[in-house]
């Protein structure tokens, strides 16, 4: 019997409560955004937020953060546990990921196709849509802001005053810049929560949305620049140069909002592509800047007001304790493999309910090389086929990559290495069993993704023995050393002993050599190492696998925080200024309050890792005892040993389907038009110049059938 690609499996019930979950979801989500375009005008502050001021004002959250919480802080913090419980009925099937959605209608699909724009780069037609969307709010608030403060600013208002009407409405232009700058704060962190919740629902990952978090972090710096600047001219025409040094007791406190933008002004500048790629360390620990900026901003603005932007950052703080706690504990590492590429391979022993989807990543830190860096690595791995193994590919091109190389490669090589990890990081689903036709296009150590998806392709075909898709690979390398990275499609362990039903075609060019010109004496060198007892395989983190849980995390910590601070606040703060007729400062508060709300996330996220931690002890201890003796054969590379007899058929199988091409670049514009099937995905992962040639053909809008997806992390 022929494969065949069945329905996917029959979940009628959670697949009933999901649709009321996601509907629930864009209820909420329709709601807050509403607020939002509401928020600038008269009928919000004057009518709508006294009234709900009156009602939610108490001894326990005092007049206006009841209100603030109520509004737009349980909204999202709502979505986002509806959302674990929607990812979690979505996981009920462990292979839920293989099975393709339906094509769509046409429609849709070319809303989806790519765009190239000067300045955000590789973008679809619903993303740029979007970003209009929300430069559009930030317009109309910023335009309602200024009308209504401008109608008060009359000359007698001025004369009053004593200041010019120009000079009251520069005051209030710099003062409603900041009010917009809010806006886009409230979303800067949503996208950079790796285990988030919100992000999946929307079909996003964290590694996608990366440059979504830097198109924010560049308003974001932009109008709070503006914004001090603003109110630096304005003090320094009114000769009152001396407010930059005032630290009120109470409102909002000047000098704080000044070491808040100094922060993030030395953050901002390490962003910028060209420091970014040619000082990566200055970026990386500058940008630990943003803990400072945070801080001073609460102290400026107030905790009552920061409730507005607190639920990005509440995900964002739970989400990095628990990749804290998770990097706690050295993995064992079980072997790599060194590719005369300058590229090493690391295999890692995981607990076997760890389920990821290809294109996964992992960040990965080595003490030896640095405590603090980690950097994100792909997974090339199909936890499918390697149950009980995870893998990722460096290659040598920074100094991190190149001490780890250098490492690992020396005759004198070490027998174990400590490292740590946080993830793996993925979609949710993948979904490439819905095309005809798989068109991969990678440069250099770009193909790490699709190894992966190669090798869950090859467990689906072989091993399921259902229908896949046809696998075209255009793989681009600049010598032939480069070619030996094919060699990593196949695992050291895992792979079926023969290909009888996919159809994987490789096409290889290298193009700054004319002929093969590797020594013959080069090949992949496998080490086996010898893990400490107390190393770990990496086990499921609270999140992707355990959704149900960071749910309970979300709702519990939050909980806590306010029964923290409804306690502080009725039996500490409000006495004071009840009982004594103190003043309580309003930055004294804000400390206490972000102080309960890490105590609040530490205690409840650390109760819930360790008792999973306990959970998943019995089948590590168990990995730990079923590993047996160190092999010591090492499969030889089929490209410097072609001429030798290939002892491993899916080796010889995966040989006799790569071309391999000299001195040339492939002609990606006539391969994607000359490929006739219904359906073909084009995937491309490599140079900028590389996604943006695919990209523009597949939006030329020449071939319907091509559908472009770009896997790109050069951040």
């Amino acid at each position: 019997m022929d494969s065949q690609r069945p329905p996917p499996p029959s979940r009628g019930g959670n697949n009933t409560i999901r649709a009321a979950i996601m509907a629930a979801v864009m209820v909420v989500l329709v709601g807050y955004l509403f607020v939002w375009i509401m928020n600038p005008t008269n009928l919000y502050y004057q009518v709508w937020l006294v009234k709900l001021r009156a009602k939610t004002t108490s001894t326990y959250f005092g007049v206006t953060q009841g209100a603030n919480y109520l509004v737009f802080t349980l909204p999202i913090l709502l979505i986002a546990v509806l959302s674990c419980l929607y990812l979690h009925l979505g996981n009920k099937s462990r292979d839920s990921h293989i099975y393709g959605k339906n094509k769509g209608n046409n429609r849709l699909a070319i809303w989806r196709r790519p765009v190239i724009m000067k300045g955000l780069g590789i973008v679809s037609w619903i993303e740029l849509a979007m970003f209009l969307m929300f430069i559009a709010l930030l317009v109309w608030n910023f335009a309602v802001y200024l009308h209504e403060s401008f109608a008060i600013v009359t000359p007698e208002f001025a004369a009053r005053m004593g200041e010019k009407v120009w000079e009251g409405k520069l005051d209030m232009a710099a003062l409603r810049l900041g009010l917009l700058g809010n806006i886009a704060l409230t979303f800067l962190f949503f996208p950079v929560t790796r285990g988030s919740s919100v992000l999946p629902l929307f079909g996003l990952t964290s590694e996608a949305s990366v440059k979504y978090h830097i198109w924010l972090g560049h308003i974001v710096m932009s109008i709070f620049t503006a914004h001090g600047l603003c109110y630096i001219i304005y003090w320094a025409v009114t000769n009152d140069l001396s407010e930059m040094l005032k630290w009120q007791k109470i409102g909002v406190s000047n000098l704080s909002g000044e070491l808040s933008l100094l922060a993030g002004l030395i953050l901002w500048i390490t962003t910028f592509p060209r420091i970014r790629r040619r000082m990566f360390e200055v970026f990386f620990y500058t940008h630990h800047l943003y803990i400072l900026f945070l801080f001073f901003f609460v102290l400026h603005v107030g905790i009552s007001y920061c409730s507005i932007m607190l639920p990005g950052f509440f995900l964002f703080i739970i989400d990095r304790y628990l990749r804290f706690l998770q990097s706690r504990r050295h993995v064992r590492l079980l072997s790599t493999r060194v590719l005369p590429c300058e590229a090493v391979e690391l295999n890692f022993s995981k607990i076997k309910s760890l389920a990821y989807t290809p294109t996964s990543i992992m960040f990965i830190n080595i003490p030896s090389i640095s405590r603090l860096q980690w950097h994100p690595f792909t997974i090339t791995s199909s936890c499918n086929l390697e149950s009980d193994k995870i893998s990722v590919l460096i290659k040598r091109e920074g100094s991190w990559s190149t001490k780890l190389y250098e490492m690992l490669s020396s005759p004198s090589s070490i027998d174990r290495l400590d490292v740590s990890v946080e993830g793996p990081y993925g979609p949710p689903s993948t979904h490439f069993l819905r095309h005809d036709l798989l068109v991969m296009i990678s440069g250099g150590s770009g193909i790490t993704p699709f190894i992966s998806i190669i090798r869950d392709l090859i467990h689906t075909s072989e091993t399921l023995k259902l229908k896949t898709p046809e696998i075209l690979l255009i793989a681009s390398f600049k010598h032939s050393d480069d070619l030996t990275m094919l060699d990593l499609i196949l695992p050291i362990t895992g792979a079926p002993s023969e290909f009888t039903t996919l159809k994987l075609q490789i096409e290889a060019y290298v193009t700054r050599e004319k002929q093969h010109t590797s020594n013959d004496k080069k090949s992949i060198r496998t080490t086996w190492f010898k893990p400490n007892p107390s190393d770990a395989p990496i086990a499921p983190i609270l999140g992707q696998n355990n959704w149900l849980w960071l749910g309970i995390i979300i709702a519990s910590s939050f909980i806590t925080y306010l029964i923290f601070i409804g306690i502080l606040t009725r039996y500490y703060i409000y006495p004071i200024g009840h009982n004594t007729g103190m003043i309580f400062s309003d930055s004294s508060r804000s400390v206490l309050h972000v102080l309960f709300l890490l105590a609040a996330i530490i205690v409840v996220a650390t109760s819930a890792f360790l008792w999973n931690k306990r959970e998943n002890a019995g089948e590590g201890n168990q990995i730990q005892h079923m590993e047996g003796a160190t092999p010591q054969a090492s499969p030889n590379s089929w490209f410097y040993n072609a001429e030798r007899e290939l002892e491993s058929l899916p080796q010889q199988s995966l040989f006799q389907s790569v071309n391999v091409h000299y001195g040339e670049r492939p002609d990606l514009k006539r391969i994607l038009f000359e490929r006739k099937e219904a359906s073909v995905g084009a995937l491309v992962c490599g140079p900028k110049k590389m996604r943006h040639e695919v990209a523009k053909t597949c939006s030329s809008g020449l071939a319907a059938n091509l559908h472009f997806e770009s896997i790109s992390f050069s951040w």
